[in-house]
């Protein structure tokens, strides 16, 4: 009887099964990659090991983790990515003018995706990570992406997956936070994500087509749902999309923070080609 012989598309196939079985922290034994894939044990075996061979996996004993080849490859994807390279520096900017968590995300389906993380002591109390998820309807980022998300049912989103009791629970009430996002040009998170934190959040895009999403992140009782944080956070999405469209020979603005942040930003005249936005 003649053996089978996998296409490059079937193994490719197998190859994408066995790495997305790591979706998510830790350490998986092949009983828990198996079970997950539903590949014959010796067939993942096999692709297992060459997979360690070739450093996109790690084996520790008997169990296996991602390796740093696919970290390697990931970190490259995100920072060759001219979306990221154009945020980068206003995202800094945003920190250091709030002193709160900084987040750049995208849509990814039903899910917000985290292409950049800042920020200082506070950043590892707000469970995100670059390359994570989170459900986009919990997030101030996903809100200010699905209010302009084309053919978008509200009656089909997953709204089971309720972060905290304020997470949105039903259509009717998501329709009516998307219509306020669209209206304000700015979306919240008001302990809807993970208790005791809120977030503001402002698409990055052109008119009612954003590509993007930032946010500033912190304890609610620090947070302004007003325009002392939503003024920032909307002139850094606009600059972010300036540097974007015009490449990197344009001038930015930049956010300087002359004392610390409490009443309401105001714009004054700089010699650069873009106003620099200060804190009175």
């Amino acid at each position: 009887m003649t053996p089978t012989v996998e296409t490059p598309s079937a193994v490719l196939d197998r190859v994408s099964l066995v790495l997305d079985a790591f979706d998510g922290p830790g350490r998986l034994t092949l009983a828990q990659i198996v079970r997950r894939t539903g590949l014959p044990r010796s067939s993942a075996h096999r692709m297992l090991e060459r997979l360690v061979q070739l450093r996109w996996l790690r084996r520790n004993g008997r169990d296996y983790e991602l390796g740093m080849r696919l970290v390697e490859l990931g970190s490259l994807a995100v920072h060759q990515d001219r979306l990221h390279r154009a945020a980068v520096p206003l995202l800094h900017d945003l920190h250091r003018a709030t002193g709160l968590v900084v987040h750049l995300a995208v849509l990814d389906g039903s899910d917000v995706v985290y292409l950049e993380k800042i920020g200082d002591r506070m950043t590892a109390a707000i469970p995100t990570r670059v390359g994570g998820r989170h459900p986009a309807h919990c997030s101030a980022v996903g809100k200010a992406l699905l209010a302009h998300a084309k053919d978008l049912d509200c009656d089909t989103v997953d709204l089971a997956n309720r972060r905290t009791r304020y997470s949105i629970a039903s259509p009717a009430q998501l329709r009516s936070e998307l219509a306020k996002t669209r209206e304000h040009g700015v979306a919240f998170d008001r302990e809807e994500s993970m208790a005791g934190f809120g977030c503001v959040a402002a698409p990055i895009g052109g008119q009612g087509e954003p590509v993007a999403a930032v946010s500033v992140c912190g304890p609610v009782n620090r947070m302004m749902f007003d325009q002392r944080l939503v003024a920032p956070v909307r002139m850094t999405a606009m600059g972010i999309w300036r540097n974007v469209e015009d490449g990197p020979a344009r001038v930015a603005p930049t956010l300087q923070q002359a004392r610390p942040l409490r009443n309401a930003p105001v714009l004054r005249p700089a010699p650069t080609r873009e106003p620099a936005l200060q804190y009175a």
